[in-house]
């Protein structure tokens, strides 16, 4: 059962990093359109799904706290600013998202929130799995870094890094959705994010080396670790004559199976620690009676049907053009 609700774990943290990844890309390259009619079509594209796909990091968050109660305690006490900051970016996207269609005057400001609060929200992500992989310090099985334990050159690093590849994802999706000028403007964002994004990965590696990070021990214990980043190169090389080619359908899932890939590596890397290297998967989970009582609701449920839901979610709109905006109590 205590591998069930890992794997469990892993899979809906993996569908958030994919799903409102690429939305929260598109929040933040629309920050830069040069057009309304630009950013209407950038926010058009991800409207039928961007708000369902924060149902996975609502998900993440309900599972750590059912089934592994002493990683949601030790995460909230260490990263409680970073995750203050993302909430407060994604309520303030959310809330940008609803009103720029209500004015005229202050469109500009609530354009300009939802790409800031996208950003916030992208980084301070980035910030929290640097933190994790660089270590956090851990005392008697608490958390006692202080308040800002967490924020580190690796860490700020990551954040960047993590924006860069949400971007990728956002782009690609653009690519895959818009046509006309904002599709010509996504392709050519796509080469320079890849390039950017490999320049990162590049700097965490040479920088974990430097700092003789511990989870680089892994690599040398489980060779087989290095089959994920084969996939990834072998992903990136197919976006790469998907983009020479032209061919719009190849970006998104390349670039989403590069996320998957780099995913993959870090969790084995980790394995059997939830965090690293300090709280390992058994001594975190819940009571088995816990587990057992969770896994007859949300795992044979409401899981599967939220799958479903989201597939249909996608399906309904996958050949739908977006819709116009509202025009509606302007002021």
């Amino acid at each position: 059962m205590v591998l069930y609700w890992a794997a469990f774990l892993a899979i809906v943290t993996l569908l958030y990093v994919l799903l409102d990844g690429f939305d929260l890309g598109v929040g933040i390259l629309s920050a830069g359109a040069r057009s309304d009619a630009n950013r209407n079509s950038m926010m058009n594209a991800i409207a039928p799904v961007w708000d369902g796909n924060e149902t996975w990091l609502v998900a993440t968050g309900v599972v750590l706290w059912g089934a592994f109660p002493v990683v949601y305690a030790t995460l909230l006490s260490a990263f409680y600013l970073p995750l203050l900051f993302m909430l407060a970016g994604l309520i303030l996207r959310g809330v940008a998202f609803e009103f720029r269609h209500r004015t005229d005057r202050w469109r500009w400001l609530w354009d300009a929130s939802f790409g800031l609060g996208s950003l916030v929200a992208a980084f301070m992500q980035g910030v929290t799995v640097g933190a994790l992989v660089e270590g956090l310090p851990i005392a008697n099985g608490r958390y006692s870094g202080g308040e800002f334990g967490w924020l580190s050159t690796f860490s700020t690093l990551c954040g960047i890094g993590l924006c860069v590849g949400y971007c990728l994802l956002g782009a690609s999706w653009l690519v895959r959705r818009c046509d006309g000028e904002v599709r010509d403007l996504a392709r050519r964002l796509i080469p320079g994010l890849s390039i950017g994004l490999f320049v990162f990965l590049l700097a965490v590696f040479a920088f974990a080396l430097l700092k003789d990070l511990r989870i680089m021990d892994r690599w040398v214990e489980r060779p087989y670790l290095l089959v994920f980043p084969a996939v990834g190169a072998v992903a990136a090389m197919r976006l790469a004559t998907g983009i020479l080619s032209r061919n719009d359908r190849i970006p998104f899932p390349m670039v989403a199976l590069i996320f998957a890939a780099a995913f993959a590596t870090l969790a084995i890397s980790f394995w059997p620690y939830m965090i690293p290297f300090s709280i390992t998967v058994d001594a975190a989970a819940a009571p088995h009676s816990s587990l057992a009582f969770m896994f007859w609701g949300v795992g044979l449920f409401i899981f599967p049907l939220t799958l479903v839901h989201t597939a249909i979610n996608y399906r309904v709109f996958k050949r739908v053009p977006p819709a116009p905006e509202p025009q509606m109590d302007k002021q």
